[in-house]
């Protein structure tokens, strides 16, 4: 109950002053049912507070990453927030690392902790990683450079790869309808609609300090040119605080979506948090906690589809649990088995960065 207090308290900060004067009102028992009761109607009508960085790995990484590049600071201190990025396991840390290895005061350090990261979550094996490693591996001395190449030898099977360069759009196309209407046309109406999807979609996204970024006014999604079955998805995102309504999301498979807004806009029901199953009507569409950090903060999502089930993990909290996910364009038909996945903007801008994906 305690640790329920203490989270609660920092999504409803008003909460802590009856905190601070339990002691001094009433008993144990009396005061865990009326912080009960409190908390319940304040989940209903208020926003929570999002938090900046909340205790997490994945947290944790964005937090030593948003520090790096958001404040000035000397090589020792550089080197000492790169080493503690060990600590967070994070697969978005170790992959991180690649930013550095070109920098000559920080390369080494960098290479090590890719390494290490690497050589103890071999669940994170893939393209993107073997990759990373052989970048690090000229860096590396000694057991770490022995153990590093040890794993080289091995074969790969599968594993994450990326599906955003952070430089081009290459891989990606604009939207073109739905999946529905999309089985329907020929190849020819195809080809023409999808050549006016993608001049609006190079006009509306573009690709900024490495993150790709919608600059349009209006609604639109970009797409991956490549589809996919049963997957596992990180996507680092963010929303711009001075958008007029803070809204995004992530399309599985051509279908919406894993919802991204700004839970302050209880308007529309948005104090939930991010991550939900937004248009399922029959199952789970809210996610389970809120776990969104700051509005105007990097977020951190983990989702993994097999089948028409979905799991979503935010900022390393799992806020959707093997739910099923509802096909919006034909609800009297399952989700496509293989389609593409959309990044959708809804009116203001949104970033989105490190983008990795395995087939399961």
């Amino acid at each position: 109950m305690e640790k329920i207090i203490e989270e609660s308290v920092c999504c409803y900060p008003f909460l802590s002053y009856l905190c601070s004067k339990r002691t001094l009102i009433m008993n144990k028992r009396p005061f865990y049912l009326v912080f009960t009761v409190l908390l319940t109607v304040c989940a209903g009508v208020l926003p929570a507070k999002a938090q900046y960085y909340k205790s997490t790995p994945e947290n944790h990484y964005l937090q030593l990453r948003d520090e790096l590049e958001s404040q000035q600071r000397s090589t020792d201190e550089q080197k000492e927030a790169l080493w503690k990025m060990v600590g967070t396991g994070s697969f978005q840390a170790m992959m991180y690392m690649g930013h550095y290895l070109k920098d000559a005061s920080l390369s080494k350090v960098a290479a090590s902790v890719a390494a290490s990261i690497a050589l103890n979550h071999k669940e994170f094996d893939g393209k993107a990683m073997r990759d990373l490693l052989r970048k690090a591996r000229p860096l590396l001395r000694g057991k770490q450079l022995k153990a590093v190449d040890n794993f080289l030898r091995t074969r790969q099977k599968g594993g994450f790869f990326s599906i955003f360069d952070g430089k081009t759009l290459k891989g990606w196309k604009g939207l073109v309808d739905n999946p529905i209407k999309r089985a329907t046309m020929s190849t020819a109406e195809m080809a023409e609609k999808q050549k006016t999807a993608d001049e609006a979609m190079r006009r509306d996204w573009k690709v900024m300090d490495g993150e790709l970024v919608y600059v349009g006014s209006g609604f639109d999604n970009i797409c991956t040119i490549d589809k996919y079955r049963d997957f596992e998805m990180y996507v680092d995102w963010r929303l711009d605080p001075a958008g007029k309504e803070p809204d995004a999301g992530v399309y599985l498979r051509g279908t919406p979506q894993v919802q991204i807004w700004d839970t302050a806009r209880v308007n529309v029901g948005a104090q939930v948090g991010s991550g939900g199953l937004y248009n399922n009507q029959k199952h789970q569409s809210k996610p389970l906690r809120v776990a969104d950090n700051q509005l105007g903060k990097w977020n951190s999502f983990l989702i993994r589809m097999v089948g028409d089930r979905v799991s979503v993990w935010l900022n390393g909290v799992k806020v959707v649990d093997n739910v099923v996910m509802e096909n919006y364009w034909d609800r009297s038909q399952p989700i496509p088995a293989n389609d593409q996945i959309e990044l959708q903007a809804h009116g203001s801008r949104v970033y989105f960065r490190d983008i990795y994906i395995r087939r399961l």
